[in-house]
């Protein structure tokens, strides 16, 4: 009778703490779901105020509505995301990855894909714009996560697994690559490297890839001289701002007028046909002209609270498992684009179209940046083992 009370008294407690720790998980991740809204409302008041120009016109009320239908869309969309079960991305991770080869060749297909400025990255139907290699950054993490997750639990990581776990990427890759999409390429490359470090991949195969792909990047340097005139610019502003070239001179001009508490929503002077892409990918410039040091710092904090929350909401998870492996590097990438953006903004890399995830003009990348959101929120609902 005694053990029989005592296996009750443990269960009852076990059960105890399995409710009381679903119940601090499920609120994490509504505190993760607030912070990212945070984030948008900010987007979607910098859009509205970074579309403004010097002859006001009804134009400038379009990218508000335009922004507005996308970021209706991408929460559908996220909120579906976040109710895909684990099994059925694992499962269908080759299908995935089928449908995107499949739109980055139509994409290159003469008269298919749109081509702008000399790059031939979109596609457009029923006016709306798809960006093929943006939704790489959902696909390939899952298709790295899928295929780490299958040899560990079949064949393990020896030598016969190489190919078959790089094929992937190294299919993809040349396909954006030649859009022409260096840093798209750059990204995708970054974040499949990721999924496979966290994935557990033996660390002697990461520096024999790195020795076969630092050449190859280097040949594409060469290739592209524009590359290298970036890169000049980029070190001219930090010697004479005046040879920089004008998107760094106009960004760090916003962002040093701005001060300390900024010129107030709506009052930025840059924006009016100065600062290019005001609404998209400099839309952090508009921040430090508008809020001022204050504003670019709490978006600042609001990301890193953002990591630590989105790591906390996974921590229950086994590090091998599929879901972890997924969503943190889902979660590290939406941390390094915000990085890439910033970085860009400040003039401490090189200039390359990176949005501001939650915050840029809406798209595809608004689009994939939610749904890795959902999709994270999906991954954490996962019942932690019982060990």
């Amino acid at each position: 009778m005694n053990n029989a009370v005592d296996f009750k008294t443990e269960s009852d407690s076990l059960t105890t703490q399995l409710s009381a720790a679903m119940e601090v998980r499920s609120s994490t991740r509504h505190l993760l779901v607030c912070l990212v809204g945070v984030l948008i409302c900010v987007g979607v008041q910098m859009v509205q105020s970074a579309s403004l120009t010097s002859r006001p016109s009804e134009q400038d009320s379009v990218f508000l509505g335009r922004h507005l239908a996308y970021l209706a869309l991408s929460l559908v969309c996220a909120w579906s995301a976040s109710n895909i079960s684990p099994h059925w991305l694992q499962r269908n991770a080759v299908r995935l990855y089928a449908v995107l080869l499949f739109l980055l060749i139509v994409l290159l297909v003469p008269g298919i894909g749109t081509r702008v400025n000399g790059a031939q990255r979109w596609l457009r139907f029923a006016g709306l714009s798809l960006q093929p290699s943006e939704l790489g950054r959902i696909v390939m993490p899952i298709m790295a996560a899928s295929l780490l997750t299958k040899l560990r639990n079949t064949s393990g990581f020896g030598i016969k697994s190489l190919p078959g776990t790089l094929l992937p990427i190294l299919i993809v890759a040349p396909l954006v690559a030649i859009e022409p999409d260096l840093g798209a390429t750059v990204f995708l490359m970054t974040g499949y490297t990721l999924a496979l470090f966290l994935g557990g991949w033996p660390l002697r195969y990461f520096v024999a890839c790195a020795c076969c792909v630092i050449p190859a990047a280097a040949s594409l340097f060469i290739l592209r001289p524009y590359q290298a005139q970036r890169i000049s610019g980029f070190m001219d502003a930090w010697k004479d701002l005046s040879q920089a070239p004008w998107q760094i001179r106009q960004s760090l001009m916003s962002i040093g007028s701005g001060g300390l508490e900024g010129t107030g929503i709506g009052s930025g002077w840059q924006k009016l046909s100065y600062l290019p892409e005001a609404n998209t990918d400099f839309v952090f410039a508009v921040i430090g002209e508008e809020l001022g040091l204050i504003g670019t710092l709490a978006v600042c904090i609001i990301w890193m609270a953002v990591f630590f929350t989105g790591r906390a909401v996974l921590q229950h998870l086994p590090r091998t498992s599929f879901e972890w492996i997924l969503g943190t590097t889902l979660l590290v990438q939406l941390l390094f684009q915000a990085m890439a953006n910033i970085a860009v903004v400040t003039a401490l890399v090189p200039p390359k179209g990176v949005p501001h995830p939650f915050i840029s003009y809406g798209g595809t990348n608004l689009l994939v940046s939610l749904v890795a959101v959902g999709l994270i929120v999906g991954m954490s609902r996962k019942p932690a083992e019982v060990k």
